[in-house]
């Protein structure tokens, strides 16, 4: 039996599969349990350039949290507790990643689907994705992080919106309020991740990684003037990717980046 979330390599990408057909991948609470394993494992492997996140041939993404577990995981104040423990730290694992995350989106992304994909640095929607976040519906708030996630892609009246009414919508509505960066046809979303995970993989990783650095930085209040900004910065003239980026460029050639 195919496990429900399992790691594959393909390539230069790192790709995260959802793969549970019967409930359109909806997530239980020991899938949220393995992503920290496997956003540890492409980390560590130094031919992965990026994460692809999707849901595989099951034609969603992810339908939200698994409801039929909710009476048993919501149980107690400690059981309750623990599975919020448990789905931040999955969330945390792929927001902090230090290799690009991209999220490959097809049919449904609702409630934790949402969650999961607004972790991703990138995120890519075929035509026919349709998003809702709901704990308006199931009387709760949204958590924290998520909701963070969420204001930094959309801003507070798209977030208020959203989380006020619980509404689906489409593809196109999610691209223009900026919950998604890239739109492409129907089936699409994967063979499009794939392709920007190749593009990413012919850049200085180093430079890629610092980048994604430097962002989560700068939004979570560094200086632009000193401190670690500063020093990230000035540690790239320092590396052997400059030093081959400008060699090549001279030679007119194409850079041959280490893996790292």
């Amino acid at each position: 039996m195919t496990a429900p979330i399992r790691l594959e390599i393909n390539s230069s990408a790192a790709e995260i599969i959802l793969e549970r057909p019967s409930r359109r991948n909806a997530l239980t609470l020991s899938m949220w349990q393995a992503l920290p394993g496997l956003v540890a494992s492409a980390t560590a492997d130094p031919g992965v350039s990026a994460v692809l996140l999707h849901g595989g041939d099951t034609g969603a993404f992810a339908a939200g949290a698994d409801i039929s577990e909710f009476a048993e995981t919501y149980a107690t104040p400690a059981s309750a507790a623990r599975a919020a423990d448990i789905m931040a730290a999955a969330l945390t694992a792929l927001e902090t990643c230090p290799k690009p995350v991209i999220a490959a989106i097809e049919g449904a992304c609702v409630g934790g689907g949402v969650s999961l994909a607004m972790a991703a640095d990138v995120r890519i929607a075929g035509a026919g994705a349709r998003f809702a976040v709901t704990p308006g519906k199931l009387g709760l708030v949204y958590a924290a992080g998520d909701t963070r996630r969420l204001i930094t892609a959309v801003g507070a009246g798209a977030a208020k919106d959203i989380l006020f009414t619980g509404r689906s919508f489409g593809a196109a509505e999610a691209g223009a309020m900026g919950l998604v960066d890239r739109l492409c046809a129907e089936g699409a979303a994967l063979d499009e991740a794939r392709r920007l995970a190749g593009d990413i993989a012919s850049l200085s990783q180093w430079s890629v990684r610092a980048t994604k650095a430097m962002i989560r930085g700068l939004q979570s209040g560094w200086s632009e003037t000193e401190g670690p900004a500063r020093d990230l910065f000035l540690a790239g003239f320092l590396n052997d990717d400059f030093r081959e980026g400008y060699t090549a460029f001279l030679e007119k050639r194409a850079a041959r980046f280490p893996q790292v």
